[in-house]
């Protein structure tokens, strides 16, 4: 898991639910005198938390269901309790029994046969009640590889394959930078019962979560970080490469189905898609969910089947955020032999970190959660909570599908066809730079031209042809105004489709009907030329005003002749602080503040004006895609100074002068998520 990303936000749901146009209260922007009904996710799925007694830290590793509708779960605690009757049936609470005890870090766990295997850190566990009274008496290693001591070298498993192989991700350690420290450190194994092992495929940095599709093809969930611009999921097949190529050493092993070495991956922040044109071997992702508009620590991967029961989506993916503590919606399909596909915000305000997620006996999801070290939105350490459909079919964008000449758009219930036919519609295409630095801001920004719009007959889909598309980009389908045969608007209005290979086919016949012949918003980036289409609105992109430089002054003023009054050294502390909470200055007085990121993941500090920091963490967390290009420093007059983005490992120094208003001014990360925990108080007194 990403670590240490981002520490309780105790007001989560509120604060982030207006980012990046998917907030589902988003009003149509239109001139209709009747008013759009409102949908919320709550009115659909219902969130209820299962008890957890007083004397249980329950941070889940790992669930998997036992016969007879008992849940297991192991810990980060290292513990293994059985919980019975976790529906609550019949208004009883849940039972809890310690099984075991004593492991190291469980982070996954599988039922084969009769038994438990428990992934440690170092090891696989099987687990054996032998004389019935429901506490493991047997504890025998399965598997077992070197450690290097270091915390990030976790260790996750959470199914099986067709063969009964139990399917291992290793992490790689940290050390200032990702690093494969001990064997097979970044790959995906396969290790049988007897704990045979096969190497199956590398570059992983942070595989926290994995699963099936509907074809039995694995997927797994990485997490931002160095060699990964966003999180995404990706297929992963034997012999692949998925970006990092630390694992890539133990390359030359025996049975190691992998032929790259670290040499052949090219360091030159080139998006991924194009680097792999030049690298054979190398895997794109399936799907990116771009970083910190759909998640911020990507984790469990549960496939849609016949066990459950969550709404008209079925044998599509759920993919659980352990930062943001939500789950997110993807639909697949295979085009030219490449998997890609759309992701959906679907469900937020769980009470901790998503980590493990399994289908019930009755058709619900339970949600395991865990936050220690790695921090999380939601308000609880850890938890455990069941999530519930009620029947009732929200107005979504079902999917999203690839055109030779745009996008299809299907629907979960018809749409107002007069309406959509003069709706506001925008397609934004970007991606992100492949290299060493740990995440990416966005890149290549553009939009697309949308030429014309055709609605069906039923109203269930809608067909958006474009310009063009940017094959390897991710394409930000936005429909505002939209509303559903019922009058209701989209419960989620934006979809996040990762276009890989445009397929073949029959493009659309524009005609006077469906053509667009309104001005078009221009252009970000290489498409800024002037166009005409519709009369459908295109929503326009237009970029964020950039923060006055001279608040991030980077030189000592020349004035300065004796140089700074005071200087100030910050730096990351445990637990998502800084390593003060106050430091008191002179009103008027010249400061130097130097932040060094002893962290592994990415930090800024913004000094705010009294009372404003919760205005200003709140306004970064709803800059979308260009939060990071801004240093995630939203452009307002209570922003008085700030440092950039600081990568880990480096650091930077600013000067300004304090302000000479006495009174209690801020320090805060505002990196989406932190500033709720890591801030502290700038003290100005009057001077001399």
């Amino acid at each position: 898991m990403q670590t240490k990303h981002l520490l309780l936000l105790t007001t989560c749901v509120l604060l982030f639910g207006v980012a990046a146009g998917q907030h589902q209260h988003h009003l149509a922007q239109n001139n209709d005198t009747d008013t759009a009904r409102i949908q919320k996710e709550e009115d659909f799925y219902t969130i209820i938390t299962i008890p957890v007694p007083r004397h249980v830290e329950l941070e889940v590793g790992g669930m998997v269901f036992m016969p007879g509708d008992k849940l297991a779960i192991c810990t980060r605690r290292g513990e293994v309790w059985i919980i019975t009757n976790p529906y609550m049936r019949n208004g009883e609470p849940p039972q809890y029994k310690l099984f075991a005890r004593g492991l190291h870090e469980a982070l996954g766990m599988n039922l084969i046969g009769d038994y438990l295997y428990v992934v440690q850190r170092s090891e696989i566990t099987r687990l054996r009640d032998i004389d019935a009274d429901g506490e493991a008496d047997e504890y025998k290693t399965i598997f077992t590889r070197p450690l290097a001591a270091n915390y990030h070298e976790y260790a996750y498993s959470t199914i099986t394959d067709a063969d009964g192989n139990m399917v291992v991700t290793l992490n790689l350690g940290w050390t200032g930078r990702a690093e494969s420290l001990s064997k097979w450190d970044g790959w995906m194994l396969k290790v049988d019962t007897v704990g045979n092992v096969k190497p199956f495929a590398t570059g992983f940095r942070s595989p926290a979560g994995m699963g099936f599709n509907k074809e039995g093809d694995i997927f797994y969930a990485e997490n931002q970080g160095d060699w990964v611009g966003s999180g995404y999921i990706a297929h992963v097949a034997k012999g692949d490469f998925m970006g990092n190529p630390e694992g890539l050493k133990w390359a030359a092993e025996p049975g190691s189905p992998v032929k790259l070495i670290a040499t052949d991956i090219p360091d030159t922040d080139e998006p991924k898609y194009e680097v792999a044109k030049k690298v054979p071997g190398l895997k794109v992702p399936a799907v990116w969910l771009p970083h910190s508009i759909l998640g911020i620590s990507t984790a469990d991967i549960l496939l849609y089947d016949d066990k459950g029961k969550m709404g008209p989506f079925e044998q599509q993916l759920f993919v659980g955020d352990q930062g943001q503590s939500k789950i997110m919606r993807v639909a697949l399909e295979k085009v030219k032999g490449m998997y890609q596909g759309v992701v959906f915000p679907f469900r937020e305000g769980f009470s901790c970190g998503i980590l493990r997620m399994k289908w019930g006996s009755d058709g619900s999801m339970f949600v395991g959660m865990t936050n220690r070290g790695w921090g999380s939105w939601g308000t609880e350490p850890f938890g455990l909570q069941q999530l519930v459909w009620n029947g009732k079919t929200p107005f979504e964008m079902k999917t999203i599908k690839a055109m030779p000449d745009g996008f299809e758009i299907e629907f979960t219930r018809p749409v107002d066809i007069a309406r959509a036919k003069t709706a506001d519609y925008a397609v934004t295409s970007f991606t992100y730079k492949y290299g060493h630095k740990y995440g990416s801001p966005v890149i290549n920004e553009s939009n697309r031209l949308i030429k014309a719009v055709s609605v069906s007959k039923d109203g269930m889909k809608i067909r958006l042809v474009t310009d063009s598309l940017k094959q390897g980009y991710i394409h930000e389908v936005k429909l505002e105004g939209i509303r559903s045969s019922g009058n209701y608007l989209l419960l989620h209005n934006v979809g996040y489709y990762t276009l890989n290979e445009i397929p073949d086919g029959e493009k659309l016949e524009i005609t006077d009907e469906n053509r667009v012949v309104a001005k078009q918003a221009v252009s970000l980036e290489d498409d800024a030329e002037q166009k005409t289409a519709g009369t459908v609105k295109q929503v326009k992109k237009s970029a964020v005003p950039e923060v006055a430089p001279s608040k991030r002054m980077l030189k000592q003023p020349d004035s300065w002749t004796n140089g700074a009054d005071q200087t100030i050294v910050l730096t990351p502390a445990n637990n998502l602080t800084f390593n003060v909470s106050d430091v008191t200055v002179k009103a008027g007085s010249s400061i130097k503040l130097t932040f060094n990121n002893t962290d592994d993941m990415l930090h800024n500090v913004v000094i705010t004006a009294p009372g404003a920091v919760d205005e200003i963490g709140s306004a970064a967390l709803k800059m979308g895609l260009s939060g990071e290009r801004m240093n995630y420093v939203p452009p307002s007059p209570k922003v008085l100074f700030y440092t950039a983005l600081i990568q880990p490992g480096k650091s930077e120094t600013i000067y300004f002068t304090a302000p000479s208003v006495p009174g209690n001014y801020s320090f805060v990360c505002t990196y989406p998520g932190h500033y709720l925990v890591m801030r502290g108080i700038l003290k100005v007194v009057p001077g001399k």
